[in-house]
C-alpha cells in the first residue's frame, strides 16, 4: 500500500506565514522559517512554500526567505507563487526547492508545463489548479483564487498531466479554512481523471479528516493542510498515529 504523506503548506505574504477562511480574510501567524524547521522536525513529508500574492501582484517570488527555509529543512520543498517562465523555475530551484509548483502562469502559457516538464523533469513540475463551483461546475481560479478563468478544473487537470506535469495540487476554495472537511466530491473527480499523484488541499478541521480523505479516495496520495498544524490543533505526530490506529500507512 502506498505510503500516505502529510503535508504543511506555508501561505507567505510580504514575508509572513499567514492564513485566511476561502482565501480571504488573511490574518498573521508566525515566520516561515520557524515554521519550517518546527514541521522539518516533527513529522511533515514534505512542505509546500507558497508566495501567495506574486502572481496578484505581478511579482518575481520572494526569495531571500526561500533560501532561508530551504537551507533550514531537511525535507523535500515545493514553492509555488510567481512562477511564468524557465527562468523563474531555475531561480527557484538554485535557492533549494526540490519541486516548483504553477498555477497562473500555467493558465497564461500551458506550455510552460511541458516546456519545464522537459527541461527539469515531469517529477518537477507540480500543477497546483485553485478550484471553486460555479453554477454546479468546478471552474479553475487565478491570482489567487480572485479570478474565475471559466475553464472547466477537471479538463484543465487532464490537459496539465498531458503536458507533463509529474503532480497535482488540488486547493478547493469552497473548503478552504472553513476546517469541515477536504471536498470529497471533486478530490475523486481530479483522482479519477488523471494517472500522477494527487495531493488534497482546504478544509482539513481534525484527525478524523485525513482519515475520511484516505478511507474514501484509497489511491490519493496525500493531504495538505495549513490552519490546523500552524495553530497546534492538530500534531502531525498525532495525526500519524491516527492514521496509523485506522490502518492508513504513513512514515512515522
Amino acid at each position: 500500500m502506498i505510503t500516505k504523506r502529510i503535508i504543511p503548506c506555508l501561505d507567505v505574504k510580504n514575508g509572513r506565514v499567514v492564513k485566511g477562511v476561502n482565501f480571504l480574510g488573511l490574518a498573521d501567524v508566525s515566520s516561515p522559517t520557524k515554521l519550517a524547521d518546527f514541521y522539518s522536525k516533527n513529522g511533515a513529508d514534505e512542505l509546500v512554500f507558497y508566495d501567495i500574492t506574486a502572481s496578484y501582484e505581478e511579482r518575481a517570488l520572494f526569495t531571500d526567505i526561500l533560501k532561508e527555509v530551504a537551507e533550514t529543512i531537511f525535507i523535500p520543498l515545493t514553492v509555488g507563487g510567481g512562477i511564468n517562465t524557465l527562468d523563474d523555475f531555475d531561480r527557484v530551484l538554485k535557492c533549494g526547492a526540490d519541486k516548483v509548483s504553477v498555477n497562473s502562469g500555467a493558465i497564461k502559457n500551458p506550455d510552460l508545463i511541458s516546456q519545464a516538464a522537459q527541461k527539469y523533469g515531469n517529477q518537477c513540475v507540480v500543477l497546483s489548479v485553485d478550484v471553486k463551483r460555479v453554477d454546479g461546475k468546478f471552474c479553475v481560479f487565478a491570482k489567487g483564487g480572485r479570478e474565475n478563468t471559466g475553464m472547466d478544473a477537471i479538463e484543465w487537470i487532464k490537459q496539465g498531466e498531458r503536458n507533463g506535469a509529474g503532480e497535482i495540487v488540488v486547493n478547493s476554495i469552497d473548503t478552504d479554512g472553513v476546517k469541515k472537511g477536504f471536498d470529497i466530491e471533486m478530490l475523486k473527480a481530479v483522482n479519477e481523471a488523471v494517472n500522477v499523484p494527487v495531493i488534497a488541499s482546504g478544509g482539513a478541521g481534525s484527525a478524523q479528516d485525513f482519515i475520511d480523505l484516505f478511507r474514501e479516495i484509497p489511491d490519493i496520495d496525500a493531504g495538505l493542510a495549513a490552519s490546523i498544524f500552524h495553530f497546534g490543533e492538530v500534531s502531525i505526530q498525532e495525526l500519524k498515529q491516527e492514521l496509523r490506529k485506522n490502518n492508513i500507512n504513513v512514515r512515522i
